[in-house]
């Protein structure tokens, strides 16, 4: 089968930081799936990969954590899906990823397809959306009555796109998203926030000049260092800051004291590193987030169709992502 592949860490600029490659079909096991990627996304993981992998040298990598295709076959206790079921999903880091033509794939973390989405449309979304999903839900723990306001730091970035939408379609909270440029800005508005500020400001002066307060939840989902103080500064007391990125630095944790505001951590793919006992809430959660898509009340976050699952085109993703200029989903389609 085709496959884009790594042999070692590179910077996206030399000839061989991704390869195009040929492997094996892979065999379904347990509970896997065999799935034909029809198209995929990339994301922030993707390139962090890429830099810092450490798998055995002379080895191949084949990237990709956002993925919708259709089931070919199914491992022995595999029950939630046949062959010919249309499905999405993120995968798992320890495994293969979904830049080949065949990619198995636990069932547990595998969801139903958009009806009313195409395959590059459904690629977007994903890891995206458990990623919102989880952190709005699961670590703020803001549930369809719950009141305040929420601060979105890089709403328009790829879990930006989304948890947007989720925060104003499934509660009551005020959105206020963070965007440095003009059509960034005009992207989030369009996506249902109540506010746009600008993260290149100072964020607690901003969110006070537009009039909008302190904020009683916070998704930081990019330069989490750079903006710590001021979401410590804006944030009410006994607020809640989750953060999806990695900073630089230490964070001062002792600055939350005073205010007694709580902190939280969102990695979609503990579950599935840890083998965790709910593990097959990502499968439910998928088929939440596909009935409101087909419901009209989600949309896909698709930002820019690169062409084809290919080397060059993965490429020329990674260097966009990289270089914090994307807006919304890099989406692929077809080998």
């Amino acid at each position: 089968m085709k496959a884009v592949a790594l042999r070692q860490p590179l910077p996206i600029t030399d000839p061989e930081a991704l390869l195009d490659v040929e492997l094996p079909v892979p065999e379904p096991q347990g509970r896997d799936l065999l799935v034909a990627v029809r198209a995929v996304s990339v994301n922030p993981v993707d390139t962090k990969v890429r830099r810092n992998s450490s798998h055995a040298a002379g080895t191949l990598r084949v990237l990709g954590w956002d993925a919708a295709g259709v089931v070919v076959a199914t491992g022995p206790q595999a029950t939630l899906f046949k062959p010919g079921d249309e499905v999405w999903y993120a995968g798992e880091l320890t495994r293969p990823g979904s830049n080949a033509e065949f990619q198995c794939v636990d069932e547990r973390i595998v969801g139903p397809k958009p009806a009313s989405l195409d395959f590059a449309q459904a690629a977007a979304l994903p890891l995206t959306a458990i990623t919102a999903w989880e952190l709005l839900f699961d670590r703020l723990g803001v549930g369809p009555d719950t009141t305040g306001t929420l601060l979105v730091v890089g709403a328009a970035g790829g879990v930006g796109s989304i948890l947007v939408q989720l925060a104003r379609r499934l509660t009551r909270l005020q959105v206020i998203g963070t965007a440095s440029r003009p059509e960034t800005a005009d992207w989030v508005r369009g996506l249902g926030a109540h506010a746009v500020v600008d993260h290149a400001q100072p964020l607690a002066q901003a969110l006070q000049a537009a009039g909008l307060g302190p904020v009683t939840h916070v998704a930081s989902l990019t330069q989490t260092d750079q903006h710590f103080a001021q979401l410590v500064e804006a944030l009410a007391p006994q607020g809640r800051l989750a953060l999806i990125d990695d900073p630089a630095g230490p964070l001062d944790v002792m600055a939350l004291k005073r205010k007694s505001l709580s902190l939280h951590w969102e990695l979609m793919f503990t579950r599935s590193l840890y083998a965790t006992p709910d593990l097959i809430e990502q499968h439910r959660l998928l088929g939440r987030v596909a009935a409101l898509v087909d419901a009209g009340e989600l949309r896909s976050t698709v930002g820019e169709h690169l062409g084809r699952i290919q080397a060059a085109s993965l490429k020329r993703a990674h260097a966009l992502l990289e270089s914090g200029r994307a807006r919304g989903k890099l989406v692929l389609e077809g080998f």
